[in-house]
């Protein structure tokens, strides 16, 4: 299996790269556009800035190839959040895959929201065998809000996307590569799709 994380300077791909490794496959790092149309599965990561990952994209033309692609693309953290409308940071226009707009926890909270947390309400099957209220690992300040996307929810100032799918694409706020076993056999799963 043909396995690509897009390496556009914006994302922790070595922890991505080395947990697909540890489930027995082999990923490549790539940019390239033709190799990233002809993968079986994409892997969309973002650590970092909304709006200079976006121009990151913009630059090397992926803002067109991403929300063209026909094959399962998985966008982790600020992957999945650039993959929605706009993003309140940086007034940030997105891909425009989720018709959702990411926004900015409340002053109520800490933030960013820094480690684990529970998902509930799965609703895909990259959640196979995963139970209700597992905990996964999260790093982030925005969220994307509940909307027909949404695939599974958490809870930190208000209930929101844990994670959204339309059609080929799935999105997770939370990173499974460091989200321990339940963020393995979610990784297993989307490569299994």
């Amino acid at each position: 299996m043909n396995i690509v994380i897009i390496n556009y300077g914006a994302g922790n791909i070595q922890s991505i790269k080395f947990a697909i490794q540890r489930l027995g496959y082999e990923a490549i790092l790539s940019h390239d556009i033709e190799e990233i149309r002809n993968a079986h599965k994409v892997i969309f990561p973002g650590v970092g800035e909304a709006s200079s990952a976006m121009k990151k994209l913009r630059n090397s033309q992926l803002d067109r190839l991403i929300p063209d692609l026909k094959q399962p693309v998985l966008g982790i953290c600020l992957g999945m959040q650039l993959m929605c409308n706009f993003s309140e940071e940086g007034n940030t226009k997105g891909l425009g895959i989720f018709d959702t707009s990411v926004v900015k926890f409340s002053n109520a909270v800490k933030v960013p929201q820094i480690g684990w947390n529970q998902i509930s309400n799965l609703k895909s099957g990259i959640f196979k065998e995963v139970a209700e209220n597992e905990h996964i690992y999260l790093v982030h300040s925005f969220y994307a809000p509940l909307c027909t996307a949404t695939i599974a929810e958490s809870e930190y100032d208000v209930t929101y996307s844990a994670a959204l799918q339309k059609d080929n694409f799935y999105g997770t706020q939370f990173h499974p590569e460091k989200s321990s076993a339940v963020g393995a056999k979610i990784l297993k799963n989307f490569l299994k799709l």
